[in-house]
């Protein structure tokens, strides 16, 4: 049983709230449609009630994460996983996969001829991959361009795009989007969720990024020199 995730979720259910106080951090909230689904098909095991529904983090697709949930003997979860109950499901978490699920909720679609279900997850994966280490020097504008030309623009240069600073102004760094990622519907996804997080977590005097991409059509930003 496999699930994408999908915009994060702003319900918790009624059930979580109570096993919060018993059994601990609650990673995956399940609502009551979801959980009558999960029910029916754990009640088809051959010991149900020693059953747990294990999810996990199984992979990266663009900007959100892949999933892998499966039916697990509860006995199967050592001292570093996640297990929590929900009413009568108790839920196992590997530890790689305790922060990442941390806050999300296990649903049906919102769209009724999508069968399965889906994970809502307010967390997201860096779409530019690990950037590592690098050493940067000079005042914000010469670093911001170091780390444009080392890290971000070879993480880009997959998609034919690239990302260029117009200016650095009061604090903030003007970035624009050029090339493949130009008018692509990730692009702004891509500055928002990785070019935006790497700039400011690594240079310190920046603490602002702006999207000077016009995302819609042509080669000329919002913002020019």
């Amino acid at each position: 049983m496999t699930s994408d995730s999908t915009e994060p979720s702003t319900e918790t259910s009624a059930a979580a709230t109570d096993v919060l106080e018993t059994t601990g951090d609650v990673l995956l909230d399940v609502t009551p449609a979801a959980m009558k689904m999960v029910l029916d098909i754990r009640n088809q095991e051959d010991e149900p009630e020693q059953t747990a529904l294990r999810v996990e983090v199984a992979g990266v697709s663009g900007v959100e994460y892949k999933y892998d949930l499966s039916f697990d003997d509860i006995s199967s979860a050592d001292d570093t996983y996640g297990v929590y109950t929900i009413g009568e499901l108790t839920c196992i978490v590997p530890a790689n996969s305790i922060e990442l699920m941390r806050g999300s909720t296990l649903d049906l679609p919102s769209n009724p001829m999508q069968e399965g279900l889906v994970i809502r997850n307010p967390n997201r994966p860096n779409p530019l991959g690990d950037m590592g280490e690098i050493e940067l020097t000079g005042e914000p504008a010469d670093k911001v361009q170091q780390l444009l030309e080392a890290q971000i623009n070879p993480a880009l240069a997959s998609h034919g795009g690239y990302a260029e600073l117009v200016k650095v102004e009061d604090g903030a760094a003007h970035v624009l989007m050029g090339g493949g990622c130009q008018g692509c519907s990730m692009s702004a996804i891509t500055l928002a969720e990785g070019i935006k997080s790497a700039i400011v977590e690594m240079i310190p005097e920046i603490t602002e990024v702006i999207d000077a991409t016009n995302h819609e059509a042509g080669e000329n930003p919002f913002y020019t020199d």
